[in-house]
């Protein structure tokens, strides 16, 4: 199992991410958790929480969906699965469906397995599953595998302008 160490509090290390770079500039305490990324893991979320020694449903996932083809983005618990005819509601839409891997990358500015709610290139319509607000922090993509943010859900939705909904099914 991969071990997990912590960085800085509420700080972003020199050529942080573009995540931790707009968290940093806007003084949002976060933590920082790096982890040695295995390349064959089945689920970067799944083996994020193992690394990290916490449960599944307070490591969040974010996932770009196109939504009556405008790109939206999805941040719902590793254990679970994205709920499409949910998060085309909570956005006003009618159809939504995965988006091209190459489009979420490129609109996004990160890779898969490594995209972050915080910090895209290009600022998303995004939905937080509202699970998210059960917990006082919970863990995101920090832009790159093997690198998480553990923050506050409150200061995740003011970060990404998210509305919460429940857009998260289990398994």
């Amino acid at each position: 199992m991969a071990k997990a160490k912590s960085g800085t509090k509420g700080k972003a290390s020199q050529g942080g991410t573009p995540a931790t770079v707009a968290l940093t500039r806007e003084g949002v305490a976060f933590t920082l958790h790096a982890y040695a990324h295995d390349p064959d893991a089945a689920s970067y979320g799944e083996e994020a929480a193992a690394a990290l020694g916490v449960t599944a449903d307070r490591v969040f996932k974010t996932l770009v969906a196109d939504v009556d083809g405008a790109l939206t983005v999805g941040v719902v618990p590793v254990a679970g699965k994205l709920d499409l005819k949910a998060l085309a509601a909570a956005v006003g839409g009618k159809r939504a469906a995965m988006a091209d891997p190459a489009a979420a990358e490129r609109t996004t500015g990160y890779v898969l397995g490594g995209i972050s709610p915080l910090g895209q290139k290009k600022r998303l319509a995004t939905v937080v599953d509202a699970s998210a607000l059960s917990h006082g922090t919970v863990f995101v993509s920090a832009g790159k595998r093997g690198l998480e943010i553990e923050i506050a859900p409150a200061d995740l939705l003011r970060m990404t302008a998210a509305k919460t909904a429940d857009i998260g099914r289990t398994s």
